[in-house]
């Protein structure tokens, strides 16, 4: 019997999930968001990379400047966090379990928590075009809408009534949020 790691219990970092989604089938890839430990996140991806893993890992370029020099500096634009698209086989969830600097598979309400797909693409988009963003306090209130024409055409996410010229992209799975600078874009309700 094949196990999923969709509802899998409390499961320590090296045991294997066992218990089976209902209704759900275990050869059905999808993206689900992995905890690392502190400053681990590039070597996870490396890790799961080498191991076939297909990972996402947003990083955002920062320019730091000290007394003596200015460095750019590529950080994780989630720290703490890597994406992973896998199937919910035992084989699958055991690759990434086994992981060094990995610490567990995000949960919501005690089940392993997934993320959508539009969810990547909105934020793969926004790093590509190297929209004006800056992190948001995680939002779940406002009005969902999506943006129409331009380079951010397709883009998702929760207007904020009180600052009209931004949207808040969130990814629910982790708690985080991204505010966009969308100043010129048309909007619509999804």
């Amino acid at each position: 019997m094949s196990g999923s790691c969709v509802n899998a219990e409390a499961i320590a970092p090296l045991a294997v999930p066992i218990a089976l989604r209902a209704g759900g089938r275990d050869d059905i890839q999808q993206w689900f968001a992995v905890e690392t430990r502190h400053r681990f996140e590039k070597r996870v991806v490396a890790q799961l990379d080498y191991k076939g893993v297909k990972v996402f890992l947003p990083l955002l370029t920062e320019h730091h400047t000290w007394t003596d020099r200015q460095q750019s500096v590529t950080i994780p634009l989630f720290p703490g966090y890597v994406f992973v698209y896998i199937d919910q086989s035992q084989d699958s969830c055991r690759a990434v379990l086994r992981t060094v600097g990995l610490i567990r598979f995000v949960r919501l309400g005690g089940v392993i928590a997934t993320v959508s797909p539009k969810e990547i693409e909105d934020l793969q988009l926004l790093l590509q075009k190297k929209g004006l963003f800056s992190l948001h306090a995680f939002a779940q209130t406002g009005q969902r809408v999506r943006i129409r024409g331009g380079c951010l055409h397709g883009l998702e996410g929760i207007l904020i009534q009180h600052e009209k010229d931004k949207l808040v992209i969130s990814i629910e799975s982790i708690q985080r949020s991204l505010s966009v600078e969308i100043q010129g874009y048309d909007l619509e309700l999804v």
